[in-house]
């Protein structure tokens, strides 16, 4: 007898997908996954139920490649309302504190740049880090006393793209792990006015953009099912950024069956030097190998060695 099949078609690839604001990711991902029935899904980041935007969505062998996406830089427009501190540092929560002080815009573009380049940032209560097993949002709901510890984050800009009286806009590019609600809080504070996230889009993850995002319309047509070909963006649009490698027919296999590849003749060693792969570097290169421009495995090469990470089935 045969091995057990898989439940769901053989679908791999990307799905872009724009989630609306009152939406949690989860729903989302299950919407998606009703209508193109995938053997495996996952989504790129979790996207608060109040924040609208890029949801990356994995199906099937492209769930191998989330990791890299989830380390990506993002993109996020928000706008942050003056005066009040809310338990969940957005619209959705009660108010903890006020403040009858509103901010010029020359008073907040003095503090941003000490909101720049690596800082640290605790995180908002209302968050799904965990805490001794539990989730940082129930024991907050429960109205437990915690604490979360200070973490280091990456803020590449922040700018202002609005000011208003109590609402400003700003548009930030940050890496992984960065907390929005967190900022708008702590720039609240550093005002002495209070401030919490009003509203809050997610413009890109990675090479995931507004630009090429699918509606989450289309997966609720109940008449007209979108095909994988209208929706799916390749597993490896995810790594477009690490240089990719073609392999002959033989090295490939060697890959696929989980073997390690060693390119110790010149001629080798220089195809890696054409991809654009540092190989003589003491630090790890992650590669792409291909072959017949199909995805074979990512790579981890060290000096002419190449050891396989993540081998696809595709």
């Amino acid at each position: 007898m045969g091995g057990r099949r898989k439940k769901g078609d053989k679908v791999d690839g990307w799905v872009n997908l724009h989630k609306p604001v009152g939406m949690t990711s989860t729903h989302a991902l299950a919407i998606v996954k009703r209508v193109l029935n995938p053997q495996k899904a996952g989504h790129a980041g979790t996207l608060d139920p109040l924040a609208s935007g890029i949801l990356p969505i994995a199906l099937g062998e492209a769930t191998k490649t989330v990791p890299y996406v989830q380390d990506s830089i993002k993109t996020y427009n928000f706008e942050v309302t003056w005066g009040e501190q809310r338990s969940t540092d957005d619209a959705e929560g009660r108010a903890v504190a006020t403040s009858d002080k509103r901010p010029a815009q020359s008073d907040i573009e003095k503090i941003l740049p000490e909101f720049l380049g690596d800082i640290q940032q605790t995180p908002p209560q209302f968050s799904a880090i965990k805490v001794d097993g539990e989730r940082a949002y129930d024991l907050a709901r429960d109205g437990e006393e915690f604490e979360l510890k200070s973490r280091n984050v990456w803020i590449d800009s922040l700018v202002i793209k609005a000011h208003e009286g109590s609402k400003t806009t700003f548009q930030c590019i940050c890496g992984k792990g960065t907390y929005v609600r967190s900022l708008a809080r702590d720039m609240g504070l550093k005002l002495g006015c209070f401030g919490y996230i009003s509203r809050l889009e997610r413009a890109s993850v990675g090479p995931f953009t507004l630009e090429n995002a699918i509606s989450l319309d289309i997966f609720q047509q109940n008449d007209d099912k979108p095909t994988t070909e209208k929706v799916l963006l390749p597993l490896t649009t995810a790594l477009d950024d690490i240089p990719v490698l073609a392999l002959r027919e033989q090295e490939a296999a060697r890959l696929k069956n989980g073997n390690s590849l060693a390119f110790f003749s010149k001629p080798d060693l220089d195809r890696m030097t054409d991809a654009g792969i540092e190989w003589s570097s003491k630090e790890p290169v992650t590669v792409l190998t291909t072959f017949d421009k199909k995805a074979i495995a990512i790579v981890e090469v060290q000096g002419p060695e190449l050891h396989p990470i993540r081998i696809f089935n595709i």
